[in-house]
Formats: structure tokens, C-alpha cells, sequence
């Protein structure tokens, strides 16, 4: 399900510039409607009349596989063994389940040494619970699966020029050394390749659940934190402003859509229409710098480009005229004078 899910769930969110509370790039968010579609899909082939899931009663994950099982397949029955009592009294917490697993010789990442929650697919890792739940402590050493140490990855520099076109990328090339990828999941693996190899794409939050309470996430999502700045470079370079404002102001409600579990609502369906149709004329190439967690934008260009090197040039005066400027400002400035005048007079007033 990989390709289904960059081509059909990361895609969106990167012509969105998809990004929750201003730093989670949604890498669990975007995979529950996809897993759990699919499961919809293996439960009506079956014939199943059930689904269930291992999601939490305090989470959001169990909000977004329901939503849309109920959205999907509206007569399913949903177990959720932790909202059971009959589960949650009997394994109080992880340590619990830990001890379950050993005595009946039960595989499981989770263990005394590393007690923490993870979540992985091919778009990001999330780390939380166990140690994590208190948000002052650090996170371990050696708790990063996807990304190196910033601190101590290269210090030499993979140049990427990567090609979207109607808001996608459709190619990535290394300029250092000539490598190229085309297809979704080649060029999204290999992103994750290279960003992983130089630490970029780590961040470590406290958020809003949509379910009402704070929580403390630890996330590396690599190829997407790439991309994220690609495309919001390219984007800038050929939208037209005021298009783009209220392309930013749909960008969040659908972070918002995405997070608290809303992929298959009408209101979320009309809002990727929204953004796809912005998307249009988002087309060109952007070269960056990846090296010690950081992404270096290094130029851009696009055969849409609204940017005209002439007029905007110091140099240059071309198809405008300085002097019109001055009645632009006065223009501009009737709104303030009015606002400082009756502030003025309040204040007289007032003494």
C-alpha cells in the first residue's frame, strides 16, 4: 500500500503544505484513513461484520480509524479492546502488556529498556508515552530509527533539484552525483534516504489532541520535511497572492481535517478539490542543500514564474513608474490617519 498511500494521502498534504499547529507534518495522521480503508475493503470482501484496532481510549488514532470505517462501512462493528474494561482492568498499562508478551513469547518492539510508543511508515516514526510522557525529559540516546545525529552526520552537502508540476514532484536529481528518480515511491524513498542521512526532519512537541488533552510527540519524517520546503518555495514562486492567502487559510483547516480524523467528511473532499485546483500552474524546479538537519533553499525556476526579473530590478525601470507609488502610500495611509485622529480625541477626552 505504500505507492496508494504517497500517491493518494502525502501527495495532497504536500500541495497543502499540510502542517499541523505550525511543526507536525501529519505522517499518522495521513496513514489512518489509508490503513483503515483498506481494512474496510478486506472486511467487505470477507464478508466480516467486525473491524478492530489497537488504538488507546485517550488518543486520537482511535477517532481516525473509526471515522472512517463508519464512513465507509456504516453497519461495521468496531472492537476496541482498550476501550473494554474488561481489557483495560486486567492490562493496566504497557508494563502489563510487556510481561503478557514475554510469558507467552510474544514478539514486541516495546520493552523495559526502550518504553516508549512508535508508530512507523514510510512518511515518518513518532516516539511517545512511557519516559517520553514527561515533557521535560530529553529524548534517550539511540531512540532515532530514520534520521542520524545532526550533530555528528556529514558535513558535506547533497545538492537536490527536485521537479514539481501541478504541486507534485515528479522527479528528484542529485546533482552531486547525478542520481534520478521518477516514480512516487522510488523518489520518496529516496528522499528519505538522504534527508535520514544527513538528520533532517526530527522535531519534538507538545500538541492538541482532538480529543481534548495535551500530548508530548517526538517525530522524524524526513522525505516530507524536503518537501515541505520545496514546495512551499515553488509554490510562493508561481501563485499569485492573494490566491495564496486563501490557499494558507484552506491549508489549515485541512491540517485540522486530517488530524482529528476528517479525511472522508464532504467538508475535507471539498477542501483538497480547493487545493488541488490552486495547484494548477505550481510547476517548476527547486535546487536546495541538505546537510546537518537543516534544508537550504538555493534557487528555483518555473515556466509559470510571476516573477519578472525586470520589473522588480534596482537596475532597471521598466513598466513602471516610481512616482505612482506616491499615491499608492497616500492611499494607504487615509486608514491610519483616521484610526490615529480618534484616538487622539478619545484621548483628549478622556483627561
Amino acid at each position: 500500500m505504500r505507492q496508494e498511500f504517497i500517491e493518494q494521502f502525502i501527495w495532497p498534504a504536500v500541495q497543502a503544505n499540510a502542517i499541523y499547529e505550525d511543526r507536525y507534518l501529519l505522517g499518522t495522521s495521513l496513514a489512518r484513513p489509508c490503513i483503515a480503508r483498506m481494512q474496510v475493503e478486506i472486511a467487505k470482501r470477507e464478508g466480516a461484520k467486525f473491524v478492530s484496532h489497537g488504538a488507546t481510549g485517550k488518543g486520537n488514532d482511535q477517532i481516525r480509524f473509526e471515522l472512517t470505517c463508519y464512513s465507509l462501512y456504516p453497519e461495521v462493528q468496531i472492537i476496541a479492546p482498550w476501550r473494554m474494561p474488561e481489557f483495560y482492568n486486567r492490562f493496566r498499562g504497557r508494563s502489563d502488556l510487556m510481561d503478557y508478551a514475554k510469558k507467552h513469547g510474544i514478539p514486541v518492539p516495546v520493552t523495559p529498556k526502550n518504553p516508549w510508543s512508535m508508530d512507523e511508515n514510510i512518511m515518518h516514526i513518532s516516539y511517545e508515552a512511557g519516559i517520553l510522557e514527561n515533557p521535560k525529559n530529553h529524548a534517550p540516546a539511540g531512540l532515532f530509527m530514520k534520521t542520524k545525529d545532526p550533530c555528528t552526520s556529514s558535513a558535506s552537502p547533497d545538492i537536490l533539484e527536485i521537479e514539481f508540476k501541478k504541486g507534485v514532484p515528479v522527479q528528484v536529481t542529485n546533482v552531486n552525483d547525478g542520481t534520478r528518480h521518477k516514480t512516487s515511491l522510488e523518489l520518496f524513498i529516496y528522499l528519505n534516504e538522504i534527508a535520514g542521512k544527513h538528520g533532517v526532519g526530527r522535531i519534538d512537541i507538545v500538541e492538541n489532541r482532538f480529543i481534548g488533552m495535551k500530548s508530548r510527540g517526538i517525530y522524524e519524517t524526513p522525505a516530507g520535511t524536503i518537501l515541505y520546503h520545496a514546495h512551499l518555495d515553488i509554490e510562493t514562486f508561481t501563485m499569485d497572492r492573494e490566491v495564496r492567502k486563501i490557499k494558507q487559510q484552506l491549508s489549515q483547516r485541512f491540517s485540522e481535517q486530517v488530524y482529528n480524523g476528517f479525511w472522508f467528511s464532504p467538508e475535507c473532499e471539498y477542501v483538497r478539490g480547493c487545493i488541488a485546483k490552486s495547484q494548477e500552474l505550481v510547476e517548476g524546479k527547486v535546487q536546495l542543500s541538505v546537510v546537518r538537519g537543516q534544508v537550504y533553499i538555493l534557487g528555483r525556476e518555473s515556466p509559470q514564474s510571476l516573477y519578472n526579473e525586470e520589473l522588480v530590478s534596482m537596475d532597471v525601470q521598466g513598466d513602471y513608474e516610481p512616482a505612482d507609488a506616491s499615491g499608492f502610500i497616500k492611499i494607504n495611509s487615509v486608514r491610519l490617519k483616521e484610526y490615529h485622529r480618534v484616538q487622539k480625541k478619545t484621548a483628549a477626552q478622556i483627561k
